[in-house]
């Protein structure tokens, strides 16, 4: 009984938490809270362009060539992974293979790329921080990569750590279709800033 007793409270503990916030978030989104939070970071995006990453962005376009090369091949080993996954969890490949060892492998080059992306994307940034500032997709891909991310980490690694058995085929099913068309607006997105700053 107090096991059930327990994990009844944390289960409401992770709910009440949700909740929590998606209120702050609600609150910020829909008050002037934002725009005063976005004007302020104005000072810090001009500071980046004088970070060491920011001058050599600017001023050796090789090395930012280079840099943004090895973005993108991170992007398409992310999204490779992705894919894999959840084409296994919706039963379209592999399935041959147990889900639990694709899912991990999966996960282990999600991260890998997912590391490599973040850093080489900082570095990009901080060479054009006063430029993409004033982007709005910019500010819509960095939401859409931190939904991504939580995604990942809170929301499918940890429910898909239980045994695939008991869960329910449409939950997994939803879980893998979320994840790829949260994926797909991250990439399309940061396709959208290459469009919107040339």
């Amino acid at each position: 009984m107090s096991a059930l007793g327990s994990t009844s409270s944390t289960s409401y503990g992770k709910t009440i938490t949700v909740a929590v916030l998606l209120f702050i978030l609600l609150t910020f989104s829909f008050t002037d809270l934002r725009y005063q939070t976005w004007l302020r970071l104005y000072e810090f995006f001009l500071w980046l362009e004088t970070t060491p990453f920011g001058v050599i962005g600017k001023t050796w376009g090789a090395v930012f060539a280079v840099v943004e090369a090895i973005h993108l091949l991170a992007m398409a080993l992310l999204g490779g992974a992705v894919i894999v996954g959840d084409a296994r969890l919706l039963g379209w490949l592999f399935i041959d293979v147990p889900a639990r060892e694709i899912l991990d492998k999966a996960h282990k080059v999600f991260v890998v790329g997912l590391t490599v992306v973040l850093i080489t994307g900082i570095f990009m940034a901080c060479g054009v921080a006063g430029k993409i500032y004033w982007l709005p997709v910019f500010w819509y891909k960095m939401l859409a990569l931190a939904t991504g991310i939580f995604f990942v980490f809170f929301i499918r690694r940890p429910l898909l750590r239980h045994p695939l058995e008991e869960i329910h085929p449409r939950v997994t099913k939803l879980i893998a279709i979320s994840s790829m068309l949260l994926w797909f607006t991250v990439a399309a997105t940061g396709r959208w800033i290459g469009f919107a700053g040339s």
